[in-house]
């Protein structure tokens, strides 16, 4: 088989998570939302926004990635 550039994709099978949050939050996110909507000029859920907002915070917080990269 040749090598190819592209590896393997990862698993993409989703995950149901089911979390409770305060009311701040809750209108915190509604306002998020409504700031994408007018930045980007479609409407998502906020249940479409939080993975991607779940997954920059992980991506981005120095000291995590450095605690994962510890053996």
């Amino acid at each position: 088989m040749p090598d190819l550039k592209l590896p393997k994709l990862p698993d993409r099978t989703p995950i149901k998570l089911t979390i409770s949050i305060t009311p701040d939050l809750q209108a915190a996110l509604n306002d998020y939302a409504k700031a994408y909507a007018d930045t980007y000029g479609r409407e998502e859920p906020v249940t479409e926004l939080i993975p991607a907002m779940l997954t920059s915070f992980v991506e981005n917080d120095r000291a995590f990635i450095r605690s994962r990269a510890k053996p």
